[in-house]
């Protein structure tokens, strides 16, 4: 997670950023004294969350929380304040979490996992992807037909990749190991492709395929899937990473490594 702490209590400001850096799935915390940097930053890089102090000198917390939702509507607010009267104001502006000072690692992190803003569903995504355990494609509540098995296969292999693309070179060496490529084979591949966006279409979310001459991927931003939450550090999605992924899918074995190192899920096997 990409997170800035905005208090204009230089002390207070460090303790915060000390506490957040911490935390394992935080990659990047910047501090501010002042609210007008802050915004500045705002403006030229994405975050996740902003703790606000409320009572600050120049621009309030409230005002600079307006500011951040109207710059970063996806970003939470969480306010980290020595007041409590505050708090009904503060959850005015859909604010995320409301924390009194001094707050302990374990107040932070539990407002970090309850985050009530989903960049997924802000950023208007129409399907929400499964891939801890069996790889599952849902639109809404509804499970994705896929009318072959293998431009479902297809469509986790490009999932797995998160939006670099495919050649029909390498999709037919995964979904066909001893074949030849030949061909047959590649028109195959075309079938299956047409199948997948035909599936997708059929949910109004066929955009999420970007097609080139020799190539294949899918558009990240538009998916709203756990391994790619996992990997922006939310902690929900880390800690529902129990050692499967894709599970119905061997050349997945090399991601599943992957993720067990980062969870630390491999730690106490023997």
């Amino acid at each position: 997670m990409k997170i800035i702490a905005v208090d204009d209590e230089k002390l207070v400001l460090e303790d915060l950023v000390e506490q957040l850096v911490s935390l394992p799935y935080v990659s990047k915390v910047k501090g501010f004294t002042k609210p007008a940097e802050a915004l500045k930053y705002i403006e030229e890089n994405n975050i996740d969350a902003a703790f606000v102090d409320i009572n600050m000198r120049g621009m309030d917390g409230l005002a600079l929380a307006t500011e951040i939702n109207r710059i970063s509507p996806t970003a939470a607010v969480i306010f980290l304040t020595g007041y409590s009267e505050y708090a009904v104001d503060a959850f005015k502006l859909r604010a995320s979490g409301y924390l009194l000072k001094p707050a302990s690692i374990e107040d932070i992190e539990a407002e970090l996992a309850n985050l009530r803003l989903s960049v997924a569903k802000d950023r208007g995504c129409r399907l929400r992807v499964q891939t801890f355990g069996n790889f599952e494609v849902f639109s809404g509540d509804r499970p994705v037909h896929f009318k072959r098995a293998k431009s479902k296969e297809l469509f986790a292999y490009l999932i797995d990749r998160r939006g670099a693309g495919a050649t029909m070179a390498e999709i037919a060496a995964i979904l066909w190991e001893c074949k030849n490529y030949d061909r047959s084979l590649l028109n195959q591949i075309h079938t299956f492709i047409s199948d997948l966006i035909a599936a997708l279409r059929a949910e109004g979310a066929d955009d999420v395929i970007i097609k080139g001459r020799n190539n294949v991927a899918v558009n990240p931003e538009m998916i709203d899937c756990d391994y790619y939450r996992f990997l922006r550090g939310e902690v929900a999605a880390v800690n529902s990473f129990t050692g499967e992924y894709m599970k119905n899918y061997s050349w997945a074995e090399f991601t599943v490594g992957y993720l067990t190192k980062v969870s630390g899920r491999g730690r106490n096997k023997v």
